[in-house]
């Protein structure tokens, strides 16, 4: 078998168990080795593969076929797409499991992007009232952010991610030779994410970023795997300390709040979560200079960095008053006041409701009609 480029093993620590997020070159491809990487954190015979209809003819059959010889494996095949996050996709998976008469010792596998990964964790923890998963990420934004710390659900016509669950998995195998596959569109959307961590985290890694962006758009698969490394390691850092979101890991949704408003209003899909988060992004770091926080050079500094990564830093047009609904469902919503995350500088952020909602108001409308 080829050596894979590299191979690293990170640990996440959560209440619930303990569970390794692995990063490599090359599972998919020599002697079907995504398989015997997952195999040893499979619970009992059962096995669903559960993938869409752009993933599956690339990596399912592999998979599939090598499991087999030891398990029991079904597949349950999804459109593709963030319009499809919803209930009809579970009760899919779901009548998968059914009609196999699969029990609590079944494991699901979440082979795709984070659509795919979402799901697949929110039907293992409803399923039975709970079952092991295990999750494939083959997008570039799922391998740094969705497939890590146990979040899962699907969307509600008036908010995205309002139904949900946290669920752990029982590992993650982030294999950097899928993203060979994956569309330009599908990279930048997994740029905006590594983006967010060094803006939250570490202003240091957003001057990596800054001198390593275009080894990652050119697919520079080593590169790309130091920056998942970072990403998964700030992620697991962050869940160890807030497993529920009830404190620090809100801060990993920076830019979220208005990324939401995009996806909501513009319909699942049409705009990808990254690109939205993107732009979402911008509109946090505007008002964190309204507020003094940031420097306009800051807020040049973000912009342009995301241009370096493909991404919009322009909202589409919306209505104050519709994105200040919208964002009234959002999930940090605490006694009825909007609390959004805002950087003090680059590296330094703070989930807040202290700040002048007419400055946000300002924000929302240099974007609307």
């Amino acid at each position: 078998m080829t050596m894979p480029v590299f191979y690293d093993a990170l640990t996440v620590h959560t209440q619930s168990h303990d569970y390794p997020i692995v990063i490599t070159e090359n599972a998919a491809i020599e002697n079907s080795s995504m398989a015997q990487q997952v195999a040893p954190y499979i619970g009992g015979q059962q096995v669903l593969i559960v993938t869409n209809e752009t993933v599956a003819p690339l990596y399912l059959k592999a998979l599939e076929d090598e499991l087999s010889v030891q398990f029991t494996v079904r597949v349950c095949v999804l459109p593709d797409g963030e319009q499809y996050k919803n209930q009809t996709s579970i009760d899919q998976i779901y009548d998968a499991l059914m009609a196999e008469h699969f029990n609590r010792d079944v494991t699901l596998i979440a082979l795709g992007g984070g659509v795919v990964g979402d799901m697949t964790g929110f039907a293992a923890a409803s399923f039975m009232r709970g079952v092991n998963f295990i999750q494939i990420p083959t997008t570039l934004l799922s391998q740094v952010d969705s497939s890590v710390g146990g979040k899962t659900g699907i969307n509600h016509a008036q908010g995205k991610n309002m139904i949900g669950a946290f669920w752990q998995p029982q590992m993650v195998l982030a294999d950097m030779s899928t993203l060979k596959t994956l569309p330009a569109r599908e990279l930048s959307a997994g740029i905006a994410e590594i983006i967010k961590y060094a803006l939250i985290m570490d202003e240091t890694f957003l001057t990596w970023l800054e001198a390593n962006l275009p080894a990652m758009m050119a697919l520079d698969l080593a590169v790309l795997g130091e920056a998942v490394k970072r990403c998964c390691q700030y992620k697991a850092d962050v869940v160890a300390q807030d497993e529920r979101e009830s404190g620090v890991r809100a801060l990993l949704n920076f830019g979220h709040t208005f990324g939401h408003v995009i996806e909501t209003n513009e319909g699942y899909g049409n705009w990808l979560h990254g690109e939205a988060v993107a732009a979402g992004m911008v509109q946090a770091a505007e008002l964190s200079q309204k507020i003094g926080w940031l420097t306009h050079d800051e807020v040049a500094r973000i912009k342009r960095v995301l241009i370096l990564g493909n991404l919009p830093i322009t909202p589409p047009v919306i209505e104050v008053e519709t994105a200040l609904n919208l964002m009234g469902h959002d999930k940090k919503v605490k006694h009825g006041q909007i609390r959004l995350i805002l950087l003090k500088s680059i590296g330094d952020a703070v989930l807040t409701n202290d700040f002048d909602h007419e400055l946000l108001s300002e924000v929302l409308s240099q974007y609307s009609a």
